[in-house]
């Protein structure tokens, strides 16, 4: 998980985050760190060898990379899973937040690098649950939503609509070995990404809106039953 609120108004770090310094900016800012550091907190501990097949990468790629999050402290080794011939590797965090203004100006290559690799791990997982679309039980079909809407807000009313977003999202189960254990019956893990993306070079628009060359109305889910 990955909260990305680098301004003056970020919430206060969440339960089991780390909060990126910059030399964690550093090492994360790597689209293969990003997606291992994922599949560790998605699925639990592993070895280089199956998290290398996930990725679709070699295994000395993945163990290298393992190496330098555990150097910064992202991944320890599992010790009670390991032997002599396979190295297991945990999460030691559930969730990454950059939420220091400053740092990301200090950093301005590091920040673009680890921002752009979050999104491109976004990106994956929607096309990942898309691909599985037709096998997905129906209950869950009617679930999916991919959804966007063109609003017009000041910076301080989309600091508000953030943080709103945020104590929603708060209010349901969390993805954790805690929570799963005491979910009721039925329960699975939902993926819910969050892109809050101003757009400062879009001029405003001439047309009526309710005319033929208007915005067309946005907000619609991927599936409505």
């Amino acid at each position: 998980m990955t909260d990305t609120n680098a301004g003056k108004d970020a919430p206060r770090p969440a339960v089991d985050a780390v909060v990126l310094d910059a030399k964690g900016l550093r090492a994360m800012a790597h689209p293969v760190r990003v997606r291992l550091i994922g599949l560790l907190r998605k699925h639990g501990p592993s070895t280089a060898t199956r998290l290398a097949e996930r990725l679709g990468v070699n295994s000395g790629t993945a163990s290298y990379h393992l190496r330098q999050l555990g150097a910064a402290g992202f991944v320890e080794e599992d010790t009670e899973r390991g032997n002599a011939r396979e190295r297991w590797w945990r999460a030691v965090h559930q969730m990454t937040e950059l939420n220091d203004r400053d740092l990301a100006e200090r950093e301005p290559e590091a920040t673009l690098a680890y921002l752009q690799s979050v999104a491109a791990a976004h990106a994956l997982r929607a096309q990942q649950a898309l691909n599985e679309l037709q096998t997905t039980p129906r209950a869950w079909r009617d679930t999916y939503d991919m959804s966007d809407w063109a609003l017009r807000l000041t910076p301080e009313e989309a600091g508000a609509l953030r943080r709103e977003l945020h104590a929603v999202v708060a209010r349901y189960r969390p993805d954790t070995p805690e929570a799963a254990a005491d979910a009721p019956e039925g329960a699975e893990r939902i993926g819910l990404v969050t892109h809050l993306l101003p757009e400062l070079d879009t001029p405003a628009p001439s047309a009526p809106a309710d005319s033929a060359d208007g915005q067309e109305a946005a907000g619609a889910g991927l599936l409505e039953s």
